[in-house]
């Protein structure tokens, strides 16, 4: 009998070390998908930029897009994620954060650590989302070089910096004014809209954007097909950006990455109500098919704060506001000379603000984890304004020194033969294909002659 016991006793052992290795497992698998999802983003950033460029354009466009990428990443993983572990109490660094060093044992294979590259990864993905935020902005007359330093410290240290403070456990926002941002629309939206504006403001206009009397004129983009089936496909990756910001326990509740409660189904309801909510806004605003793309993204950005929270009805209209709202940010920007080739300050900067701001209004007095204030206005209102200045202020001043040093924009030259001609060594469209695909037809004379494709 006694022998029986202790058999039990160790397949009941071997049994639960079996259920938590599983869990463990799990927990990989659904980081490791979110994050290949999180790359769908990147594709249709891609589709989007190149899209919305003039045909001259197009392949400097997606260039520098890719570079994006293939430069926030390596940066990340050097020094970004050591930032996010280092900073949440301010800009003191915290104990153990060495762990997230390069050189340390959990930055690699290592059969004892199934976490840490799985969340790297996800946040890398995060990091290099944030940076690609800015590259449809300013398509079509910035250096290269000048962006990709714009980007690495908007995507490894700006953004990152930003969601230490305020998508921690341990952020000093959450912990002294209950600040609640579950899908990043702060950390990530608003931080990239305000740094976005900030490098408009030194970089300018396309040449040709502004008539003598400061009216602006359209600068088309050379395929709109092509830019909103990109905006769908970033949508698509939301999907896993967004499952990303949960917290998988395994044999427990999810929770948000705050600590709190939360559900996979809840993010479900809401992402997919605030995606149909800002299409329907940027329909009733604008009825383009750009827009309305673009609103669904404000949409869901509008919701993203509180997506753990909200009775799917008021996601959906909180969204149809914010998409209503967003061209509206866009056409006065336009008007006071800022020329966003593809409305990112408004789409993200603007959705993002409207996202942090409605979890003050609607979500007030939630409570927190633990001792942590509860929700409040207040402390959306200061994440806000944080998150704000966090993203402007380096923006601005980086873009203002490379713009005194004359390295910020191309020469007025190359800006007007197109950047495809001097950067790129292929041709995006060749044997003509630019041209006019259904030829203006001349009146066809007495003789029945064939038209031919006017000049």
């Amino acid at each position: 009998m006694e022998q029986q016991l202790i058999d039990l006793g160790q397949k009941v052992a071997a049994l639960e070390a079996g259920t938590a290795m599983s869990n463990t497992i799990n927990m990989e698998i659904f980081y490791w998908w979110c994050t290949a999802l999180m790359i769908t983003i990147h594709a249709g950033f891609l589709a989007y930029e190149m899209g919305a460029s003039r045909a001259k354009n197009v392949l400097a466009a997606g260039t520098k897009n890719l570079l994006a990428f293939a430069f926030v990443v390596p940066t990340f993983f050097f020094f970004g994620w050591w930032i996010y572990n280092a900073f949440p109490t301010g800009l003191t660094i915290s104990e153990g954060s060495e762990v997230a060093l390069p050189w340390s044992s959990a930055m690699g294979p290592n059969l004892t650590d199934n976490a840490t590259g799985i969340f790297w990864a996800a946040f890398a993905l995060f990091a290099a989302t944030t940076a690609s935020i800015m590259s449809g902005a300013v398509i079509e007359r910035i250096r290269l070089t000048a962006f990709l330093i714009l980007a690495i410290m908007l995507g490894s240290v700006v953004w990152i910096l930003g969601a230490a403070w305020g998508w921690h456990p341990a952020g000093w926002l959450t912990t002294e004014f209950g600040f609640h941002d579950v899908g990043a629309a702060g950390c990530v939206h608003l931080i990239a809209g305000a740094f976005t504006l900030g490098v408009l403001i030194n970089l300018g206009p396309r040449i040709g954007k502004y008539n003598a009397d400061g009216t602006p004129n359209p600068l088309k983009a050379h395929s709109v097909p092509l830019t909103v089936v990109g905006l769908m496909l970033i949508i698509v990756g939301f999907f896993g950006f967004l499952g990303g910001c949960i917290i998988y326990n395994g044999g427990a509740q999810w929770t948000n990455i705050f600590g709190q409660p939360a559900t996979l189904s809840g993010f479900a309801f809401n992402t997919v109500m605030a995606f149909a909510g800002g299409i329907i806004g940027g329909w009733v605003k604008t009825r383009d098919p750009f827009w309305m793309m673009s609103c669904g993204l404000v949409g869901i950005i509008s919701a993203a704060s509180g997506l753990d929270l909200w009775y799917p009805p008021l996601a959906f209209v909180i969204a149809v506001v914010a998409g209503f709202v967003a061209p509206m940010v866009a056409n006065a920007l336009e008007k006071a000379g800022i020329d966003d080739a593809v409305g990112a300050v408004a789409v993200h900067g603007a959705g993002g603000a409207m996202g942090v701001l409605a979890v003050g209004i609607f979500a007030a007095g939630y409570p927190n984890v633990g001792d942590m204030p509860p929700v409040s206005f207040t402390g959306q209102l200061v994440g806000l304004i944080v998150m704000g200045a966090l993203g402007f202020i380096p923006g601005y001043a980086m873009s203002a020194v490379m713009k005194a040093t004359g390295y910020l924009r191309v020469p007025r030259d190359v800006e007007i033969m197109g950047l495809d001609l001097v950067e790129v060594p292929i041709e995006a469209y060749p044997e003509g294909m630019t041209r006019p695909a259904a030829p203006i037809m001349s009146p066809i004379p007495t003789g029945g002659a064939a038209a031919v494709p006017a000049e």
